[in-house]
């Protein structure tokens, strides 16, 4: 049996419909995979983005809103939404989830911090998949992560985590955006994370999501430097279990 401990994070653009709207089948993929990964003995961490996404509707918007008052309205009807689409999904396949919400005092407090890993080792030790966003309908500038990269990073550096996997809508790091630029090669492996790296990462991914390349790299950089390694995938197919 594995006791290796993996944070994944996936972001909006892996979860919803090109509409912006959340996507049960995509959930659903994700858990099945979560699901093998956990009946083969690994301790799991799910950080997820998706709260807007699943609640936007409900409150009469067309799209995605824009601005923040809005948005965290949509995160506060949709969180319970996300939620109940990724416990049903793992309940039908024998695993329980429990649901964690943070913002950036819970990493700044040295009690809050101390009360946050205490209660997800708990978690982990009864064989429970902690699901993870932050609490975005009531954090303020001040007390926000920024977004679900750098949280997942920071969750990772927590639980010393043996693996953080940043799911994305690309297979990874490209030396250019493969979307614009077909003669963009992939870049395997990054030993050292340099301004030029950064360079090549650029700006955000979807219009539907809040990240980007530029956001997961910023997270690689700060989960390698708590000794954490990187791995960058796309959230289609098999990743997940590819990844491990």
């Amino acid at each position: 049996m594995k006791e290796n401990l993996i944070v994944f994070k996936v972001g909006t653009s892996s979860l919803t419909s090109p509409a912006g709207d959340l996507d049960p089948e995509k959930i659903k993929k994700i858990t099945r995979q979560l699901a093998q990964l956990h009946q083969a003995g690994y301790k799991l961490v799910l950080v997820t983005s998706g709260s807007i996404a699943a609640g936007f509707r409900r409150l009469g918007f067309d799209k995605r809103p824009k601005k923040v008052a809005d948005k965290q309205a949509a995160a506060a009807v949709g969180q319970g939404l996300l939620i109940e689409e990724y416990t049903r999904s793992l309940l039908a396949q024998g695993v329980v989830s429990a649901q964690i919400l943070l913002t950036q005092d819970d990493f700044a407090d040295q009690r809050r911090y101390q009360n946050a890993q205490t209660a997800l080792n708990v978690l982990l030790n009864r064989r429970v998949i902690p699901i993870i966003n932050e609490n975005d309908t009531i954090a303020i500038d001040e007390l926000k992560v920024g977004d679900n990269d750098t949280l997942s990073a920071q969750v990772a550096s927590l639980l010393k985590a043996d693996l953080l996997v940043l799911l994305t809508d690309v297979p990874g790091l490209y030396s250019d955006n493969p979307r614009k630029n077909p003669d963009a090669r992939p870049i395997p492996v990054i030993n050292d994370i340099t301004p030029k790296i950064f360079d090549m990462a650029g700006g955000a991914g979807s219009s539907n999501g809040t990240g980007g390349m530029a956001t997961k790299i910023k997270a690689a950089d700060m989960a390698t430097k708590s000794g954490v390694p990187v791995f960058i995938c796309s959230a289609d197919s098999t990743a997940l279990v590819d990844a491990v």
